[in-house]
């Protein structure tokens, strides 16, 4: 595509005698020719960066040239570099805006042979651009079918998309990360089309931010997968890097479904795997660490796997085994009179402290002879035994599943007295 652009600006810069340069529809360079006349700092920049800066982008926006259906100049504005006025022509394929052609005033004011060259350059670069833009879904398609096999459980199909997508030059190979987003919904229900939107411009937009080849997007029922590849680089700069692309697809995430900053949406990061046939292990554990920050609370919004604790051992769990797995005397206190809540509080803050009763009194606000008679009295509703280490790790544990674990059907039966 480039170099059938650049062949276009090539052909037109030398009818007209003048700079010419095509842009995509976010003002991104795609090609350009020689310069005949004065450049300013915008230029300079479009050449160096292959883009301008955002603000730059939105002046030529408010100038009309996403509306525009024919020729329109861009006033200059020197505070943001733009200091020669310029000539546009919108690309358009069925309606549709594909990019800018481009003239730049200092060559001079725009003939009606220019307007016509620029008119009959916006006609070609719209039929190479549509078909390229056709060619390229098509390869993305295809790429998104190679890793939803990359992260499937039959081994075979991994091995061959493993080869195909490297093959194919969708991923480089290297060490792969990745990263699973998710939003509020029942568990095994399908999100609402705006969330799946949602999801599919947040994983897009994240994905654009690392080079072609280092990262693939896929969109599943109820999360959306975006693998990154990390060739040659250190651990610790991995580490690095993926925490800021979760927090980009996070805040990306967010502002699609348009709820501010603290939307209930959620990113998992699975470990390093050091070959891009390992992306299936590294893709369960995103999709944990998601999970469990979505029905735990209490990880934050963004959720590594290695730092999930004793979460990622109790998440290979279901539902019915993690219920089960609370001791009974616990799972009454949790099903029984909402008033008795503080006492489960209480316990988690007590054994959170690992037992340290100034520690959790202060935490609870209360004076630790208050603590002590919670305590004694949740000893005396459940049957647990705070001084027995196997009772508290059971109650521990309990607790930390009941985080996990779908309401518990109320059981009734136990009553106690709050203070």
């Amino acid at each position: 595509m480039v170099s059938e652009l650049q062949r276009l600006v090539d052909a037109f810069g030398a009818r007209l005698g003048r700079s010419m340069a095509i842009d995509d529809s976010r003002i991104r360079l795609l090609a350009y020719n020689g310069h005949t006349g004065v450049v300013d700092d915008a230029r300079i920049e479009s050449i160096m960066h292959r883009e301008v800066s955002p603000m730059l982008a939105s002046y030529i926006v408010a100038q009309g040239a996403a509306r525009a259906s024919g020729v329109f100049t861009v006033a200059p504005c020197p505070e943001i570099g733009l200091t020669v006025e310029r000539i546009g022509m919108p690309i358009r394929h069925d309606g549709a805006l594909l990019g800018y052609v481009w003239l730049i005033g200092s060559d001079g004011p725009a003939s009606e042979r220019a307007v016509e060259a620029l008119r009959e350059a916006a006609g070609q670069a719209a039929l190479i651009l549509h078909r390229d833009s056709l060619a390229a879904e098509v390869s993305l398609s295809h790429a998104r079918e190679l890793v939803r096999d990359l992260v499937a459980p039959d081994e075979a199909l991994r091995t061959q998309a493993t080869a195909a997508l490297v093959e194919e030059g969708h991923l480089v190979a290297g060490p792969v990360i990745a990263l699973v987003a998710t939003v509020t919904h029942e568990r095994g229900e399908p999100l609402a089309e705006r969330q799946r939107l949602a999801l599919d411009l947040a994983v897009d937009h994240t994905r654009r931010r690392l080079p072609p080849a280092r990262a693939l997007a896929l969109t599943r029922p109820d999360h959306a997968l975006l693998l990154t590849v990390w060739p040659g680089a250190r651990s610790d700069g991995i580490e690095r890097d993926i925490g800021d692309l979760a927090d980009v697809l996070r805040e990306k995430l967010a502002a699609e479904l348009g709820a501010g900053r603290n939307t209930p949406c959620w990113v998992g990061v699975g470990g390093v795997r050091r070959r891009l046939a390992e992306a299936h292990a590294s893709y369960r554990e995103a999709r944990r660490a998601a999970d469990v920050a979505r029905v735990s609370g209490v990880l934050g919004q963004v959720a590594a796997y290695p730092q999930l604790g004793v979460y990622a051992l109790l998440a290979k769990l279901t539902p019915e085994e993690l219920a089960e797995g609370i001791h009974p005397g616990l799972r009454r206190l949790l099903t029984s009179d909402p008033a008795n809540q503080v006492f489960v509080e209480t316990l988690r803050v007590y054994l959170d402290h690992a037992g340290d009763a100034q520690r959790a009194a202060a935490a609870l606000h209360v004076h630790r002879s208050t603590l002590y008679q919670r305590l004694h009295r949740l000893e005396e509703l459940t049957g647990l035994r705070l001084d027995s280490g196997d009772d508290r790790l059971a109650a521990h544990l309990g607790l930390k599943m009941a985080r996990l674990s779908p309401p518990l059907p109320s059981e009734g039966g136990i009553s106690g007295e709050v203070e």
